[in-house]
């Protein structure tokens, strides 16, 4: 057996990547699958979408690899975190679309629990802030707005899970209802000190436990695949989420390593050992991978709009044609021209936590231009993410060396050398970009012997290009000010008085 199968559904494709012992991608396919935005501020996917998408992918890989059935060892899995499916056990049906993890239709509900005081109880066990980006909300939602969905999930009729559960159950035609332990501990109702799910917070979301999966490790073999529509008999050995599967696949497997994704979204990692790390800068404590008995901790700075941002200039404004685009494009010019854009489209993410806040493009003159738009767009997800490391430093104690990135937007060299300015420290690219694939590879290879420990793997991870410093001081302390001017007139826009 020559290869590994990784599928990544991530928040707006689905992909499936083969890697050989080397670590070398030998065959990949990528899909995207529709967007919904049934009013502002909602976001959701179809499952079956997901599901056919992700199936589509994985005969597209095998026929890229020219690789047989018999050749793949074993499927890791990699997933956007927290979106949300609720299912029929017996029909296998969805009740209602997936409700992604960018969606805010319970930020209300979110904002009357901080009321009655159950932030603190949440935070102390979770580690996560009680916000809609979870997935206890989002479910208790779909109960109460699905006729008789609530009756049927005390009986025992429906299932929840995250999005590698809802794969998991289809790759096995419904006989394994699991979870991994790092999405387990994305839903405000997973005990991250125990291990377990948390009979006082299901009691606060009304969520009955029947409905529930297994919480399972990071890289063990939960069972064989036996669906008809997928090509390959092969065991799922390996399962995190997207942004754990990125700090592994970084090869971040020791105290003080961190990693940023640059996706839809924009996520930094910083692995602080083996235990739990209270954030005081408003930082997610959350659990990094669990393999065998021992479970590891991280703190995430979690930014909502990353990629999507640039996305928007594609879509929304029809700046650029592809987001490939946005790099010469911003290039053209010299400097942002003053004009700051703060991508808050959803709401701020970590260290701020603001729902109510918005996007906003200031600075604008008559000699403006697209050039200056798409450069604001590059810096502005950069500043959230220099602020992340700054409350991750406070936080944690540690000393930082370097930043290792990955995701689509870690091949945009104007953004990763601007990064580097703002955070005084060299941003690493790997040769090999797809590192959360590589992260459900390395999880799933692991378990399976195919790789025999976590130093056999250490060597798949080499670095492409190091962007070292080269801005003054003085010009990033100037750009950080007016940036932190622009967030503080963003936040609390769409409040009561909007």
């Amino acid at each position: 057996m020559s290869f590994i199968l990784a599928l990544d559904e991530g928040t707006t494709s689905a992909r499936a990547l083969l890697f050989d012992h080397a670590g070398h991608v030998v065959g990949s396919a990528q899909r995207e699958f529709e967007q919904r935005f049934p009013s502002p501020g909602l976001v959701e996917h179809d499952p079956l979408e997901i599901w056919n998408t992700q199936t589509g992918v994985m005969h597209e890989a095998l026929a890229a690899a020219g690789c047989g059935p018999a050749e793949v060892a074993a499927i890791g899995i990699t997933n956007q975190r927290e979106t949300t499916v609720v299912w029929d056990r017996d029909s296998g049906l969805p009740i209602y679309n997936a409700i992604v993890w960018q969606d805010r239709r319970t930020a209300a509900e979110c904002d009357r629990l901080k009321a009655e005081g159950c932030d603190a109880m949440i935070r102390e066990k979770t580690g996560l802030m009680l916000d809609a980006y979870f997935s206890a909300t989002k479910i208790a939602w779909i109960l109460e707005h699905v006729p008789r969905a609530r009756d049927r999930a005390k009986a025992g009729h429906l299932a929840f899970g995250t999005i590698d559960t809802w794969l998991i159950w289809n790759l096995t035609r419904g006989s394994v209802h699991a979870v991994e332990i790092s999405n387990a501990a994305r839903t405000l109702l997973f005990n991250i000190h125990h291990q377990e799910w948390d009979e006082e917070l299901l009691d606060l979301f009304g969520i009955p436990r029947a409905m529930l999966p297994e919480v399972r490790g990071s890289s063990e073999v939960y069972a064989e695949t036996s669906s008809p529509h997928v090509p390959i008999r092969a065991p799922i050995a390996g399962i995190s989420g997207d942004q754990q599967a990125a700090l592994f696949g970084q090869m971040c497997h020791r105290r003080g390593l961190a990693k940023n994704t640059y996706g839809t979204g924009c996520f930094m990692l910083l692995h602080t050992g083996h235990k739990p790390t209270t954030s005081a800068c408003q930082l997610l404590t959350t659990i990094a991978w669990m393999i065998g008995d021992r479970v590891e901790y991280a703190l995430e700075g979690s930014v909502f709009v990353g990629g999507a941002a640039v996305q928007w200039l594609r879509d929304g404004l029809g700046l650029i044609n592809q987001s490939a685009d946005v790099e010469p494009l911003a290039r053209s010019v010299d400097d942002n021209g003053g004009v700051f854009l703060v991508p808050a489209f959803v709401g701020l993410g970590a260290p701020h936590w603001d729902p109510e806040a918005r996007g906003l493009l200031i600075g604008l003159t008559r000699g403006t231009t697209a050039g200056h738009v798409a450069r604001a767009t590059l810096e502005g997800i950069a500043f959230q993410i220099a602020d992340v490391l700054d409350s991750m430093k406070a936080d944690s104690g540690l000393t930082i060396q370097e930043l290792r990135v990955d995701g689509g937007g870690a091949v945009n060299d104007l953004l990763l050398q601007f990064q580097a300015d703002l955070l005084d420290l060299p941003v690493v690219r790997p040769r090999v970009t797809e590192t959360t694939a590589l992260g459900a590879a390395a999880l799933a290879g692991l378990a399976v012997k195919f790789w025999k420990n976590t130093e056999d793997i250490q060597s798949l991870w080499s670095a492409d290009r190091t962007f070292e410093p080269q801005m003054s001081r003085d010009r990033v302390n100037d750009l950080r000010s007016r940036w932190h001017e622009a967030v503080h007139r963003a936040k609390a826009w769409a409040g009561p008085s909007a």
